[in-house]
C-alpha cells in the first residue's frame, strides 16, 4: 500500500515589511505615544462644542433637503454623511449619546434609502434627540442612562427597518 501523504499544510512565515519596520530600533514608546495622542484628543475636545454645533446645523440643512425631497438619493447620503460624521467621532470625545443617536438616525437614512417609506416624524424624532444630546445635562450620559429615549429610538429603527423590507418584496 502507497504510504500517505501527510494532510497538515505547510505554514511558511513571511516577514513583512511592517513587521520589519516595528522592530527597528528607536521610535517612541507605547506609553508616550498613548499619553501623546489622549492629549491631542484632549486639546481637540476644547473645540468640539463649536464642532458639534456645526455639524449639526449642516445635519439640519441635510434633513430639510430629505423632508423637501424624500426620494432624491443626494439629499439622503447628505444627511447620512452628516450623521455618519457625528457617530463616528461623538465617542471619541465623551459624547456617547450623541453617538447613540446618530448611529439610530444612520440606520433610518439607510431604511429610506432601501425603500421604507418617508416618515417626516421619524427624522424629526432623531433631530430633536440629537440637539437633546449635545446640551449640559445629557451631553456625558451613555445610553442605558435614559432607557427610556435609547427604547423609543431603538423602536424607531426597527420600525423603519421592518417596513423597508416589506416594501423590498
Amino acid at each position: 500500500m502507497a504510504e500517505q501523504p501527510s494532510r497538515d499544510p505547510n505554514v511558511f512565515p513571511i516577514d513583512t515589511r511592517f513587521q520589519q519596520q516595528a522592530r527597528r530600533p528607536g521610535g517612541v514608546a507605547r506609553e508616550s505615544a498613548i499619553e501623546s495622542a489622549q492629549r491631542q484628543i484632549d486639546d481637540m475636545k476644547t473645540g468640539f462644542v463649536d464642532w458639534l454645533d456645526r455639524e449639526l446645523k449642516e445635519l439640519s440643512v441635510a434633513t430639510r433637503l430629505v423632508t423637501n425631497n424624500p426620494r432624491d438619493p443626494s439629499a439622503i447620503e447628505r444627511a447620512h454623511q452628516a450623521s455618519c460624521q457625528l457617530r463616528d467621532v461623538g465617542a471619541t470625545m465623551g459624547y456617547e449619546l450623541v453617538t447613540f443617536v446618530a448611529n439610530n438616525f444612520c440606520d433610518v437614512l439607510d431604511a429610506i434609502k432601501a425603500g421604507a417609506p418617508f416618515d417626516k416624524d421619524m427624522i424629526d424624532c432623531h433631530m430633536d434627540a440629537l440637539l437633546l444630546a449635545r446640551t449640559e445635562p445629557y451631553r456625558h450620559l451613555r445610553p442605558e442612562q435614559v432607557p427610556e429615549m435609547s427604547r423609543g429610538l431603538r423602536r424607531v429603527v426597527e420600525l423603519a427597518s421592518a417596513s423597508a423590507t416589506r416594501e423590498a418584496k
